[in-house]
């Protein structure tokens, strides 16, 4: 996504009936077993749509997002009624069912439908700190795609 969405986003707080404010975090997580599931361009953008789609039914706003073959980086705007494990919980629920409704053929790798490991990563940010995050996720392309193994 462009810069100016995500400065633009930060400034605008949500407004409820009893709240005002937004919070800013950042979400990583990776495949079951470390597979290199998205190493093919139709298996990423599957995935990506598919954790966008969770998203957007849940009112997560992602401000960045890259998959790579074996982890996913975020940066989410959460409303204050919802709590970053409840977000985390709907990214990787709801966009794994959605990813194996349209990639039965993963189920071959994958049989219990587990595709993310049990663990994540998540860090608040501060609207200062935003716009250092989303260069990092952008940049997760350049970082992983040397030859250097975990």
């Amino acid at each position: 996504m462009n810069q100016n969405f995500s400065w633009n986003y930060v400034n605008q707080y949500e407004k409820r009936s009893h709240s005002v404010g937004i919070s800013m975090w950042h979400f990583e997580w990776c495949t079951k077993y470390r597979y290199k599931m998205f190493m093919k361009d139709r298996m990423k953008n599957l995935v990506t749509a598919c954790i966008r789609r969770a998203a957007s039914l849940h009112g997560i706003k992602i401000i960045e997002l890259s998959v790579e073959p074996e982890h996913v980086y975020c940066s989410v705007g959460l409303s204050l009624s919802i709590s970053h494990s409840t977000a985390l919980q709907i990214l990787k629920g709801l966009s794994v069912r959605l990813f194996f409704t349209f990639c039965e053929k993963a189920r071959l790798r994958y049989p219990k439908s587990h595709l993310w490991s049990r663990g994540k990563f998540a860090a608040s940010t501060g609207s200062a700190q935003i716009e250092v995050i989303n260069k990092y996720v952008k940049n997760q392309h350049i970082h992983h795609s040397g030859s250097r193994t975990l």
